[in-house]
């Protein structure tokens, strides 16, 4: 260690993180995508590299500046992947034994994902498909172009926007341009093709049946009985035959679909999905579909475990999200969320139970399996962000196949959790964690600690790599972390119980972890605790200020003060309000407000830096004005930083150059405060 330095901001830029491994049809290689920040740093790069099972032979195999989603063809003699060049993307195809890629598709819109055929003939894309226009959107703008004549041809270079959607806008992607997302079959035998579905509704997601004449896709398809599709938070489960309209529904409007797989025999459909009960809080589960009678089968009935990857962390962006079944079709294989950890399940497709196949302290990101079912998977822990191992699911070896970020890590300084348990004032059970400095500390030589606080908040904090927290670390704080009630991976009472409750036991729970901390670790100075957190842990930075003055500085981030905006200003606003506060401006006015921390603006001490994405259309930059203005006008100490051009996803994602800037505001608030 002593040969060790800080872990600085501009260490993103050094880190490399490993993503979507595939393991090919023919035995023996696997894909996967490596990527990093670009020599610009104006961006990522991203590109495939082949490796075999044993861990030898890793080699770059695509030149692309961002190529990614590789898929193998049925036979393993060909490797599809997904890549942008200009405008769109487009799926490319390169022999597996190498050669020039060549681009396969030629979408107007591009293509978002796509999926082989299991008889190698066919590309199913899903796609952006142009809408033709209503005639009375048509004469409308017929209209407008005629009373406009006589202003000239400068008046035709700007055109306004027409929007008769709720939904209209989304995080990431701004406002909708009009076009559906739709399933396109692409022939690979002649290059042509043709949309399988049209309409006013988007396809999810998709999956071929093994004998490459159906599929299946999830959607909302509106009815004349039924109300206006973006006001419903369900999807529906169809299947399809390719070669004419047999569309057949299988389920009404009782789930949210995630993700779904087809069994190897073409007679079941797993499926994850909420089935609303506790409406945004409600656990993700896993279901299964017989054909042809048409029976559903929840196969985790009696568990109170999470299906899905639901870790926060700010290494490494997605997950794999489909059920996959196994080769004889007896199992189904999916993350779960427990604990602070991710790990990967093998439940019996009979619905008898389920076997833990991977588990530990850490953060499994994807897998897929071999042909010999080996397990290849990409996982994180709170010391390497991660990278591509393989595990022998009969003698139950494991080895790590990829070493990315050794280098880099060994020369830094790291500090490890330390995992506390506590239980709340009303009984329930509350797991945090707390990360020393990494300089040397005692009771005569106190340090100051920061608390920080996940987004969601139906998301949690656990064991994966968090470049924040060691930055803070390595700057001489304490970190302290949890996961308050509302938090994921405690079970369906545990996640549903902040709804309505916004700032009040979630609030408790927070106090009482710090309470915790500093009763139980005296080299932690009380006099000097800060206090951080994104969005619904940006919410909770801004009513902890309102409601204590025991943090001595604070730092809010792409957050929420005002539920009586937020709900018409929000991507999500209308249905996220009703469901988390409980109801709307208008008939609920009071009770948005008394959830706001803007209504509670006036007890504000505490030095707040507040910081927000201009393009953030998830919490909008006029949260953030809002609670700027209210802190300035009652003279609080604060500052606001604006990053243009980021949405809600920076800390993540963002532009590299954005987040080392971040980062540096966090760290140079909390040096001036504590």
């Amino acid at each position: 260690m002593k040969d060790r330095r800080n872990v600085q901001a501009e260490d993103l830029y050094r880190l490399k993180w490993t993503e979507q491994p595939e393991a090919s049809p023919s035995g023996g290689a696997i894909v996967y995508v490596s990527r990093q920040v670009n020599d610009s740093r104006e961006g990522y790069h991203s590109h495939l590299r082949i490796i075999h099972q044993d861990g030898s032979g890793d080699r770059q195999f695509t030149a692309g500046e961002r190529d990614h989603s590789p898929a193998w063809s049925p036979s393993g003699q060909q490797l599809a992947f997904l890549r942008k060049k200009e405008e769109h993307t487009q799926v490319w195809i390169i022999p597996a034994d190498g050669g020039e890629a060549y681009p396969a598709t030629d979408l107007k819109h591009g293509v978002q994902s796509f999926k082989w055929s299991p008889d190698g003939s066919w590309l199913l894309l899903l796609a952006e498909q142009e809408q033709e226009e209503q005639p009375e959107k048509a004469a409308a703008l017929q209209q407008g172009s005629d009373t406009d004549q006589t202003s000239g041809p400068a008046a035709a270079s700007k055109k306004a926007v027409i929007i008769d959607r709720i939904t209209y806008k989304s995080d990431g992607g701004g406002l909708w341009q009009g076009r559906r997302t739709h399933l396109y079959v692409h022939s690979l035998v002649d290059s042509t093709g043709r949309w399988l579905t049209t309409g006013e509704y988007d396809v999810h997601s998709y999956g071929w049946a093994p004998d490459s004449t159906r599929i299946a896709f999830t959607a909302h398809i509106p009815s004349d009985e039924e109300p206006d599709p973006d006001f419903v938070r369900s999807s529906d489960l169809y299947t399809l035959h390719i070669q004419g309209d047999h569309l057949h529904r299988w389920t009404n409007n009782e789930y949210d679909m995630i993700s779904l797989s087809w069994s190897p025999d073409g007679q079941q459909i797993a499926f994850i999905a909420s089935d609303q009960s506790y409406h945004n809080a409600t656990l993700t589960r896993l279901y299964q579909l017989s054909l042809p009678e048409g029976s559903i089968t929840c196969l985790c009935q009696n568990s109170d475990r999470l299906i899905g990857n639901y870790l926060v962390g700010d290494s490494g962006v997605g997950s794999t999200v489909e059920p996959v079944y196994s080769r004889d079709g007896q199992q189904i294989y999916t993350l779960l969320s427990e604990q602070g950890t991710v790990q990967l399940i093998a439940t019996a497709a009979d619905g008898s139970g389920y076997q833990v196949m991977l588990d530990g302290p850490r953060n499994v990101h994807y897998f897929t399996l071999t042909m010999d079912e080996h397990i290849i998977f990409v996982a994180a822990d709170s010391l390497q962000p991660g990278e591509l191992f393989c595990r022998d699911t009969v003698q139950l070896e494991e080895r790590q196949l990829t070493h990315w970020n050794d280098e880099l890590l060994s020369q830094l300084r790291l500090s490890v959790p330390q995992e506390l348990q506590l239980t709340s004032v009303d009984g329930r059970p509350l797991q945090a964690w707390l990360m020393p400095p990494v300089r040397e500390y005692d009771a005569d030589n106190r340090v100051p600690a920061i608390l920080e606080i996940h987004g969601g908040p139906h998301m949690m904090y656990g064991y994966t790599f968090m470049h924040e927290f060691q930055l803070l670390t390595s700057q001489g704080y304490a970190v302290i972390f949890s996961n308050p009630r509302g938090s994921h991976g405690y079970g369906q009472q545990f996640v549903n119980a902040c709804r309505g409750d916004y700032g009040g036991g979630d609030y408790r729970d927070l106090m009482e972890v710090t309470d915790y901390v500093l009763e139980h670790y005296d080299w932690i100075d009380p006099d000097r605790l800060g206090v951080t957190g994104g969005s619904y842990g940006g919410f909770m930075t801004n009513w902890i200020v309102g409601h204590t003055d025991r943090f001595k500085a604070a730092v809010t981030q792409r957050s929420i003060c005002n539920w009586v905006s937020f709900y018409g200003v929000s991507d999500i606003g209308f249905y996220f309000t009703e469901d988390q506060i409980g109801g709307t401006p208008w008939q609920r006015l009071e009770t948005l407000w008394k959830h706001s921390p803007l209504a509670f603006v006036e007890n504000v001490k505490t030095p707040i830096l507040v910081l927000h994405g201009e393009q953030d259309l998830r919490c909008p930059m006029e949260q953030a004005e809002q609670w700027f203005t209210g802190l300035k006008r009652i003279g609080a100490v604060t500052r606001l930083v604006r990053f243009p051009d980021a949405d809600h996803n920076l800390s993540r994602s963002g532009h590299p150059q954005l987040r080392i800037q971040r980062l540096e505001h966090i760290a140079g608030w909390f040096e001036q405060y504590l």
